[in-house]
């Protein structure tokens, strides 16, 4: 399959998703162990770098998985204006995102609907509650 869908974009800070894990006690333990010994600077850094080191660690999986899924990777973001044009030009679109998809706030319920066939996000979706409630039906896990 071809790659030029891909678009790597490093993650800024700011923008981030809360996430809640529960861990067992013995394992915390070890985690405020390490932390109290300077090697983190709190639990979180940790869990991040825990988290990063893995997903290094698999790096090659995901880059195989994002080419074969043709997924967007990193930010896609969906305006007004280009799901009008998808609208006039009678297209349906089939968003597929690993990352961060953002849908523009001035973008209706209705104009979602009518112009996305589809839609699959691999990590966060940010948009109106009206814009995913009528999308609800179109969202595959």
């Amino acid at each position: 399959m071809p790659k030029d869908n891909v678009q790597e974009l490093r993650p800024r800070g700011p923008e981030s998703e809360k996430i809640t894990i529960n861990l067992g006690f013995v394992d915390l333990g070890q985690i405020d162990l390490l932390v109290s010994e300077g090697f983190y600077s709190n639990r979180t850094d940790f869990i991040r770098t825990a988290i990063r080191n893995q997903l290094d660690r698999h790096a090659d999986v995901v880059k195989k998985s994002v080419t074969r899924q043709t997924l967007d990777l990193g930010l896609r973001h969906l305006t007004r204006e280009q799901l009008e044009q998808a609208r006039a030009a009678g297209e349906q679109l089939h968003v597929r995102v690993l990352g961060l998809l953002t849908i523009a706030p001035d973008v209706t319920p209705r104009l979602a609907r009518a112009t996305i066939a589809s839609l699959n996000v691999l990590g966060a979706l940010h948009a109106s509650a009206e814009v995913k409630a009528a999308l609800a039906d179109r969202m595959q896990q």
